[in-house]
């Protein structure tokens, strides 16, 4: 049995496929998938609930992590409600997809995101805390809500609730490096939000963990043991650049400049991972430190991004 991503083409998917046997990319571009794999199977699709009766054919495991980007474009009327309907309209469409097959997929792992929190200061934080009420918040409760209606056809949901997916080829790591190559870099307001990361070869390990472990379902908390804030972030980012890092960005500046999506890098989330340690889940990178290491021992080069995980 083969295992079907959608948000294929984003930095967690291209990532996750690489770990994969066989994998099915599925998405609106055909040509493009072709063009960032080779040799592999593309099926069509744009999001809506209108898929071919073969869509989901050979397909035992959902990665489900197609959505607009967070990252990209100031926070207007239209941005946000792309970033809302492509996760919870998609979600709802694929989920109508599933309802229609004759055989099912076994199991439908789902991204979503520590934003479901909301910002919580220094309060630890488990799958069991409930959702805040800001308009991240309130998307992956709705995009969580639509994915588990899947439940009801028998097929296994997780929901990975993704925190700051560190990588040195994209993500959140790759727009932070040039400022902090040149010395510019600093904290982020009073820098004392709680920043729950994760990296990227943790990541795609627990996505494959939660296929191969039939007894996990529900949320998942994808981050480390080990939150930072975000002065700590940054300290560490410095150290492993060998660069200083002097210059904060005050939290009205950022408002200024970025609008609503301050309050995403303001917020504060101390976010731990219960259930993947209660399963017994080894990390790769548990540190700060040493997964910045790891991946500044490379080159970055950027991967080409579609969509991604909403990281907060």
């Amino acid at each position: 049995m083969k295992a079907l991503i959608t948000g294929g083409t984003g930095f967690v998917g291209q990532h996750l496929a690489k770990r994969l046997p066989e994998p099915i990319i599925a998405g609106r571009s055909v040509e493009k998938i072709r063009h960032l794999f080779a040799d592999i199977e593309v099926r069509k699709w744009d999001g809506s609930s209108d898929a071919g009766p073969s869509f989901l054919d050979g397909v035992d495991t959902i990665f489900h992590l197609a959505g607009e980007s967070i990252f990209h474009g100031r926070w207007d009327d239209a941005k946000k409600e792309r970033i809302r309907a492509s996760r919870i309209e998609g979600t709802r469409h694929l989920v109508d997809i599933i309802a229609k097959t004759e055989k099912r997929p076994a199991t439908l792992i789902c991204s979503s995101a520590v934003g479901y929190y909301g910002s919580r200061q220094d309060e630890k934080l488990t799958e069991k805390s409930a959702p805040g009420d800001d308009f991240l918040a309130k998307v992956c409760r709705d995009w969580e809500k639509e994915a588990l209606r899947a439940e009801e056809y028998g097929v296994r949901v997780v929901l990975i609730r993704t925190g700051v997916v560190l990588g040195d080829d994209g993500g959140a790591l790759a727009q932070m490096l040039l400022p902090f190559r040149l010395g510019l870099g600093g904290r982020l307001g009073n820098g004392s939000q709680y920043m729950s990361w994760i990296h990227i070869d943790d990541l795609t390990a627990i996505m494959l963990y939660a296929m191969e472990n039939h007894n996990l379902r529900g949320p998942i908390n994808a981050v480390t043991p080990n939150p930072v804030t975000n002065s700590e972030f940054t300290h560490a980012l410095a150290k492993a650049l060998q660069r200083p890092a002097f210059l904060p960005v005050p939290g009205f500046a950022l408002k200024i400049v970025l609008g609503e999506f301050a309050n995403v890098l303001l917020g504060s989330q101390r976010v731990v991972p219960e259930v993947l340690q209660q399963a017994g889940y080894t990390y790769i990178f548990p540190e700060i430190q040493a997964a910045l290491k790891k991946l500044l021992s490379f080159q970055p080069k950027a991967i080409e991004e579609t969509g991604e995980p909403l990281a907060k």
